[in-house]
Order: structure tokens, then sequence, then C-alpha cells
């Protein structure tokens, strides 16, 4: 037996919940808690540019808000990869669990594969862009 009746309740719980985690990971975690200038200097001390640490805060708030609203969904996604990517690249030393020191490789992976699930399912129920304005000229046909 194949119900669907909830599926699309299933990808917006996907979705807003990474959404949520990108907000987390921008705004809590590199903004309030190390700061951007500290998150710079993290970049810079592992070889990175450190306005590169501006660049990956605004795309994960923006994109994180951009989830929880449902807004251009499977785009975001697939453009927070290559973020995760890089967040693979610098825990990949680090060893598998990320409660190790400096965080382990899993959690990064992890999320590139949820990223990589919400672009193939798409948006879900309570999506923002669900919504559609209606189309002028029937609009005008219905007064008239």
């Amino acid at each position: 037996m194949n119900d669907t009746r909830y599926t699309d309740y299933g990808i917006a719980l996907l979705r807003i919940s990474l959404g949520v985690m990108f907000i987390a990971h921008s705004v809590v975690l590199k903004y309030f808690t190390y700061s951007l200038a500290g998150t710079a200097q993290f970049f810079e001390s592992i070889g990175l540019p450190g306005l590169l640490a501006y660049v990956v805060f605004g795309m994960e708030a923006v994109g994180g808000i951009l989830l929880v609203l449902g807004v251009r969904t499977r785009e975001v996604s697939a453009a927070l990869i290559p973020v995760l990517i890089g967040a693979l690249w610098v825990h990949s030393g680090n060893g598998w669990v990320f409660s190790g020191a400096n965080g382990g490789w899993e959690y990064p992976l992890y999320l590139i594969v949820l990223s990589a699930a919400q672009v193939l399912l798409g948006e879900g129920a309570f999506a923002l862009s669900r919504r559609q304005a209606p189309v002028r000229g029937a609009v005008a046909r219905q007064v008239a």
C-alpha cells in the first residue's frame, strides 16, 4: 500500500528543518557565537579568504529563510550544496563524529544528502511558491 496523503507534509518538514538548520548555523553560530569577524579569522586560519566567511554567512542566512518560506526551494537547496561541500572539506580531517574535537565530517555529509533530497523533492506543503497570483485577464473577465 502506497499512501501518499501526507507526502507533502513530510517534504515540508524536511524543507523547514533544513532551513532552520541553515539559519542556526549562520545567525546563531557565525554571527552571535563566533561573530562574523571571528568566523572570517577562522576561514583565514584554514587558508580560505576571510571575505568568504561573509559570503557563506549570507548564503546560509538568506537560503535558510527562503527554505523556511518555501521560495525557490530546489534552486536554494542546490546553491547551498557547495557551501556544505566546503564544510565537509573543513571537517574532513576531524574524524567521523561531529561531537569530536573541531567537529567531524558526518554532519556536513548528511546535510549534503538532505539538500540533494530537497532538490529532488521540491517544496512540499505550506510553501509560498505554491501560492500563485491570479491572472489579470481572468480577474478582469470575472469582474466584467
